[in-house]
């Protein structure tokens, strides 16, 4: 009698090819690759008494208006991050930590937070906040109708920029979404 395995779920198989196992999660070796090279890193700074941000990862964060999610598209706010994070890697395009992001080998490793602000007023202040500490960021503010809607970081190490960030919240469509209400009468 055959025993079948079930693999564990995966989100980029579908449930009803998730059956026998040989069908293996794409994205596992990689997650296990990362664990590992980043176990042996540790290791090596510990052994070696390295400083820690040798390894600090590179990261870009972008922040998105809550606000608007209710009166644009969503695709045209995703749009929106997506050009403040090309132009804040184009503005900052020789800098040696955009260079080291965007190298051959870290293209396909891209560490990118997306955070959220309530409204235009926050955004302002984050922005205003970032150039007076000499964090470079863009401020991206949509044509013709002069709406800032979101900001990007040029690639920073974590240990950086994180406590400008700590406070965001995670962008997120799904506070938003409100599900159908079910009636207990039916």
């Amino acid at each position: 009698m055959a025993t079948i395995t079930l693999v564990p779920r995966c989100p980029l198989i579908k449930p009803h090819h998730q059956t026998r196992a040989t069908t293996a999660c794409p994205i596992l070796p990689r997650i296990r690759s990362r664990m590992q090279s980043s176990a042996a890193a540790a290791d090596s700074a510990a052994t070696q008494g390295t400083d820690s941000s040798v390894t600090d990862t590179l990261m870009q964060y972008v922040v998105l208006r809550r606000d608007l999610i209710d009166s644009w598209p969503l695709g045209s706010l995703v749009t929106q991050g997506c050009h403040a994070s090309v132009a804040a890697i184009w503005n900052n395009k020789d800098d040696p930590d955009t260079l080291r992001y965007c190298s051959p080998s870290n293209l396909d490793s891209m560490h990118k937070v997306t955070l959220e602000v309530k409204g235009e007023a926050q955004i302002l202040n984050l922005s205003d906040k970032l150039k007076t500490d000499g964090i470079a960021h863009k401020l991206w503010i949509e044509q013709p109708e002069n709406i800032p809607t979101c900001l990007a970081t040029k690639p920073y190490p974590k240990s950086v920029v994180s406590l400008y960030f700590k406070k965001l919240k995670l962008w997120s469509i799904l506070r938003t979404r409100t599900s159908p209400k079910i009636h207990a009468d039916g």
